[in-house]
C-alpha cells in the first residue's frame, strides 16, 4: 500500500508523489523527533539526486521550486491503517498531541522539467544518505522510484 501525496499543480487532476510503507514507517519515527517534515528534490550527482527531508522551513523554497504534492501520513489518513508506532496520536504542528502529519514535497524548478513525465514513489534503502537531510544517522535512506506516466 502506499500514501498518494494531494494534487497541487493548477491543472492537474493525478497525484505525482507517493510513499511506500516504508517510507512511512521512517517518517512516523523522524516526525516525532524533528517535529513537521518536508522534502525538497533537486538535481545533480551524488546526494544531490536523493530526495532531502528536512524539518518544515528549514530549506527555504521559492520561484524556483514546484510544490509537487502534499503526503498525509496522519494515523487513519487515505492509505493508512495503522497507529503511530509508540501509540502518541496525531501531531500537532510541533510534534506532539492530535493534529494532521503534512508534508511538502518541493522539486527545483529546472529538476522538473526533466522529470515532469514522472510518478516519484519515496522508498527507502539500509545505507547512510545525506548528511542535511534528517534521516542519516538512522542508518537509512529515502530514494526514488519513477515510473513514466502516461
Amino acid at each position: 500500500m502506499t500514501v498518494e501525496a494531494s494534487v497541487t499543480i493548477p491543472g492537474e487532476t493525478f497525484s505525482r508523489v507517493a510513499l511506500t510503507d516504508s517510507a512511512v514507517e521512517l517518517l512516523d519515527k523522524l516526525w516525532l523527533i524533528h517535529g513537521p517534515l518536508m522534502f525538497h528534490q533537486s538535481g545533480g550527482c551524488c546526494d544531490g539526486s536523493s530526495p532531502m527531508c528536512y524539518p518544515a522551513g528549514e530549506f527555504i523554497t521559492a520561484e524556483a521550486d514546484v510544490l509537487l504534492g502534499v503526503l498525509d501520513i496522519s494515523p487513519g489518513a487515505a492509505g493508512r491503517t495503522d497507529a503511530i508506532p509508540d501509540g502518541s496520536g496525531d501531531a500537532t504542528p510541533d510534534g506532539t498531541g492530535d493534529g494532521p502529519r503534512l508534508i511538502d514535497f518541493w522539486m527545483s524548478r529546472e529538476q522538473f522539467e526533466y522529470w515532469r513525465h514522472t510518478h516519484l514513489t519515496i522508498d527507502v534503502v539500509p545505507g547512510r544518505g545525506s548528511g542535511f537531510s534528517v534521516e542519516a544517522p538512522e542508518g537509512k535512506r529515502f530514494l526514488i522510484r519513477s515510473r513514466l506516466m502516461g
